[in-house]
């Protein structure tokens, strides 16, 4: 609908330690993150490719045209995600009540929360669930503020597999995915 610019998209992703996989590595130890926030992978994340085409598909602008900047920083936690998007608004963007366009367009999702404007969702609140917790903040006319919770290992991954298993199969989308299962 060309209501972002999509020549100046901020990803602020921080996650838990099990973000980058569960290798024996000496730096995602979790002792070695305790107390610590670092970035991670800032010269070139292995899903930067493909964000980057994503955002050419939706936007039909190539290359140069799309201006996306992604920092995946850890935080000192075992899991979860809190991603805070920057996007500057078109005008058609500002006309826009950006809300209630999401609160529509997430009406019939069993698994994603539009919370109230200027809400603060946490990782806690969707630790071991495959929830999305969406709040939008307009600090100004021209830009957007979408903070986004979810579980990386579920949301992220295993639940996000479930639920799309369950869709291909006719199964209702939430079967098995409404009891909480944590390791770690």
């Amino acid at each position: 609908q060309d209501l972002i610019a999509y020549d100046s998209i901020i990803v602020d992703a921080k996650s838990g330690v099990s973000g980058a996989g569960r290798k024996a590595n000496m730096s995602m130890i979790y002792t070695e993150n305790t107390d610590n926030f670092k970035a991670y992978a800032v010269a070139g994340h292995r899903h930067h490719p493909e964000i980057i085409e994503a955002l050419e598909q939706i936007s039909g602008k190539v290359g140069a045209d799309v201006g996306f900047t992604f920092l995946p920083p850890h935080v000192p936690m075992n899991r979860g995600m809190l991603s805070t998007i920057y996007v500057d608004l078109t005008d058609k963007g500002q006309e826009t009540d950006i809300q209630k366009l999401f609160e529509d367009f997430y009406q019939q999702e069993v698994f994603v929360d539009v919370m109230p404007a200027n809400s603060q969702p946490e990782t806690r609140s969707v630790r071991g669930a495959n929830y999305l917790r969406i709040a939008l903040y307009q600090p100004s006319s021209h830009r957007l503020v979408i903070v986004v919770a979810q579980d990386n290992l579920v949301k992220g991954a295993s639940g996000q597999a479930i639920q799309n298993m369950n869709i291909m199969f006719g199964l209702d989308e939430s079967f098995g995915l409404n009891n909480i299962g944590l390791l770690p």
